[in-house]
């Protein structure tokens, strides 16, 4: 028996001294370095060529273990799971990315939870070894340890340790077992790979993070630009290089080679020499259009509290400042249109009052002031009206119609003969062209008010009188309703704004004629949300404008309360 025990000692011996030998062989080789080396040389390896650096060492892994294949897994904290991660020696990728297992389960999750190698000579007989796919890669034996990263403080003392995955080497070659000094040589060069993968994590989070930001910016629909301290494009944004009409590669370009706007500019300047230049408007031509965009600046630091640069931010400002205009314009309109009929009736009722008693008119007088102070009411109950039914429109509230088969040849005729009563200037005719529909399903009393606000306003732009003719035709089945006067016209680029509550063309001749804006804006709403049609103006400066409306005539009841339920 002791005979026995001494020949197994010396064999551990020589066994020993053999590995002893091994490794400085492989350390002394020139183009492999030590483990320690190897420390050294992770280090000081650029972040970029990381991914080389930890291929290089998973082949020398497996060059001074003997092993046939060395696996790195990683912990996805996310999904709580161990899985294979490039690079790998001896393993192909389908294999690799099969290579998976719940951190609570097998040997790498065992080695993982508890920070402890394992060594097996027989994965047959090792039984976490069941619950991970081994078979794939034809495992004999093998050795894994677990990967830690350290953080250190200025006296290289440990403060922190944290597990990030396992590393296997498995298959040692020429039939021989992995012992103690195979996994104190894997420990050893597990905290290399640890480092590197701890690294490049942290690197590829950083590049993911500022992809992200810099799609954020990209999609931003207010522009931004960021300038650095020698005046030149850091960051510019899609929005800000549309609103600048500025080219692709305009970073690193100088900020007054791509922005014109001398406030703009100068802003900037004031913003790099510590001062608040407070919001910059910018007045720019896009599209044939002009925007209005408010700017904002800010002064960019670093971590040491130097100044990087100014961060501009445009808002396109062009719909606020224009309802802010309308507004105004509105409340201007609206004081003038309620004093104007006011002032009629007032004045009208007082010359009846004082004549009362002295019988100072006779019957046909007392009939015209009369006359006068009712239609200035009713000229008071249209502006309260539209004022009211805008105010229900903006709110959501539709107009609630009250659909019934409307003889159309027959509304056309009233409207014609009302509206001719209330003008000596103008001739209004009536243009049937073909035969109409007998009856349409409609809203009687709203399709007359679309007809008069039409023939209302195309008394009022056509100051010097002519013809105004209401024109209608059949178009399969549609029916075509127009109002063409020889009035002042509008400009193209209004034809469109026209339709806009509030919106009116401001020129000398249309200062003259008052109105709230509100009357085309509540026409268009009654055609296309309660008649389903679409409206269109087509006019020329100082030759008349003619607004058109399209509405189905064939649509039932049923179906015209259905769709507006």
């Amino acid at each position: 028996m002791a005979e026995d025990f001494q020949d197994k000692n010396r064999e551990l011996h020589a066994e020993i001294e053999r590995l002893k030998q091994r490794i400085s062989e492989l350390e002394t080789d020139k183009n492999l370095p030590s483990a320690s080396k190897m420390e050294q040389q992770v280090d000081v390896t650029p972040i970029d060529q990381a991914d080389v650096t930890l291929r290089r060492l998973v082949q020398r892994i497996a060059m001074i273990l003997q092993a046939e294949k060395i696996v790195i897994m990683f912990h996805d904290r996310e999904m709580g799971d161990l899985k294979g991660i490039p690079p790998a020696f001896g393993v192909d990728e389908i294999h690799l990315n099969a290579f998976k297992v719940r951190a609570t389960h097998g040997v790498s999750g065992k080695v993982f939870r508890e920070g402890d190698p394992i060594i097996y000579q027989d994965i047959e007989k090792l039984e976490e070894a069941r619950e991970e796919p081994f078979g794939l890669m034809h495992v004999k034996n093998g050795v894994c340890v677990p990967l830690i990263i350290e953080r250190r403080d200025e006296e290289n003392r440990v403060v922190e340790k944290s597990t990030i995955g396992v590393l296997h080497a498995f298959n040692k070659k020429h039939n021989e077992e992995f012992n103690d000094e195979d996994v104190r040589l894997l420990e050893r060069m597990a905290r290399n790979v640890g480092s590197i993968i701890a690294n490049l994590q942290m690197y590829r989070e950083i590049v993911e993070e500022k992809e992200e930001l810099a799609q954020t910016f990209e999609s931003l629909t207010a522009g931004l630009l960021l300038v650095s301290t020698d005046r030149r494009l850091l960051q510019i944004n899609a929005t800000a290089r549309a609103i600048f009409q500025a080219p692709q590669d305009s970073l690193g370009k100088n900020v007054e080679d791509i922005v014109k706007d001398t406030a703009f500019l100068g802003a900037i300047e004031k913003s790099l020499d510590g001062a608040e230049p407070g919001k910059v408007e910018t007045h720019l031509t896009i599209g044939g259009h002009e925007r209005i965009y408010e700017s904002q600046f800010a002064s960019v630091l670093g971590q040491d509290g130097k100044g990087i640069g100014v961060v501009a931010i445009l808002a396109d400002v062009t719909e606020i400042r224009n309802i802010d205009r309308m507004k105004s314009s509105f409340v201007a309109m609206a004081s003038h249109e309620l004093r104007t009929p006011l002032t009629a009736i007032k004045g009208f009722s007082s010359t009846l009052l004082d004549g009362l008693d002295d019988e100072l008119f006779d019957k046909a007088d007392q009939r015209e002031f009369l006359g006068i102070v009712v239609g200035e009411c009713d000229r008071l109950r249209r502006l309260i009206d539209d004022l009211l039914n805008t105010s229900r429109i903006e709110a959501g509230e539709s107009l609630k119609p009250n659909y019934t088969h409307v003889d159309i040849r027959t509304l056309l005729d009233k409207a014609q003969k009302v509206q001719q009563q209330a003008t000596h200037k103008h001739i209004i005719k009536l243009d049937i062209q073909g035969e109409l529909p007998a009856l349409i399903v409609g809203d009687e009393d709203k399709m007359d008010q679309i007809l008069t606000n039409l023939l209302n306003n195309a008394i009022k732009y056509s100051p010097n009188g002519g013809d105004i003719i209401i024109h209608a035709k059949a178009e399969g089945e549609s029916l075509v309703i127009g109002v063409k006067d020889q009035g002042l016209g509008i400009p193209k680029d209004h034809l469109l704004k026209v339709f806009e509550r509030f919106h009116r063309v401001n020129n000398e001749d249309n200062r003259k004629i008052y109105g709230t804006g509100l009357g085309l804006f509540l026409v268009k709403h009654l055609v296309e949300n309660v008649h389903f049609g679409k409206i269109w103006a087509e006019s020329e400066l100082n030759k008349g404008s003619d607004f058109i409306f399209r509405i189905p005539s064939n649509i039932n009841i049923e179906e015209a309360k259905r769709v507006t339920d």
